[in-house]
């Protein structure tokens, strides 16, 4: 058994070094040998793809980011138009509001002068018509005290008269009559 175990580390010693010569160049990107040829491709892939970037791809997106640049710009400009209309629409519905206050007040400053010349001649119709019926009253009053004082005159007349028979004296009319004036008038 030693016997076969130092046969089996020969042959694997003898492996690692075959492996070690196959492997010697290592990475073909490191070999010397293979450089020139590396240069060349890379330098020819640098160039097609610059070509590919500066013609095709960067014009792409410069075109883009133009259009969008100009889109802004004109979306800027469009709210600034919008902006100064709304001013301008907010100056007019101001100016509106103040017209129609000034004329809300001079319909109703209108409205109360004819309200007030209303009832001023509604007044004037009243106090017109009180002094008629005032007049009337006075003048019923006046005959209702000239009818009184003929009444009291004719009653006072009557009962002197009584009281002159109850006295059991005659009284004449005459007499009667000018002592019932006479009282009267004061």
């Amino acid at each position: 058994m030693a016997t076969e175990t130092h046969e089996a580390a020969g042959h694997a010693a003898e492996a690692m070094q075959g492996g070690h010569e196959a492997a010697a160049p290592g990475m073909p990107q490191l070999d010397f040998s293979t450089w020139g040829n590396q240069i060349f491709w890379l330098l020819v892939t640098l160039v097609v793809i610059y070509f590919v970037l500066s013609r095709i791809a960067l014009p792409r997106i410069a075109a883009v980011l133009a259009e969008r640049q100009g889109t802004i710009t004109n979306d800027i400009a469009k709210a600034e138009e919008l902006k100064a209309k709304a001013l301008e629409a907010e100056e007019a519905y101001n100016k509106a509001l103040a017209e129609a206050r000034a004329e809300a007040q001079r319909i109703g400053a209108e409205t109360k002068a004819a309200m007030q010349a209303e009832l001023n001649a509604a007044i004037d119709k009243a106090d017109a018509e009180i002094a008629v019926k005032l007049a009337e009253g006075e003048k019923v009053i006046a005959e209702i005290r000239a009818n009184a004082v003929e009444s009291i005159t004719d009653v006072a007349k009557d009962t002197a008269a009584e009281i002159i028979a109850a006295l059991g004296s005659e009284a004449d009319a005459k007499t009667v009559n000018a002592a019932v004036a006479a009282r009267i008038k004061g």
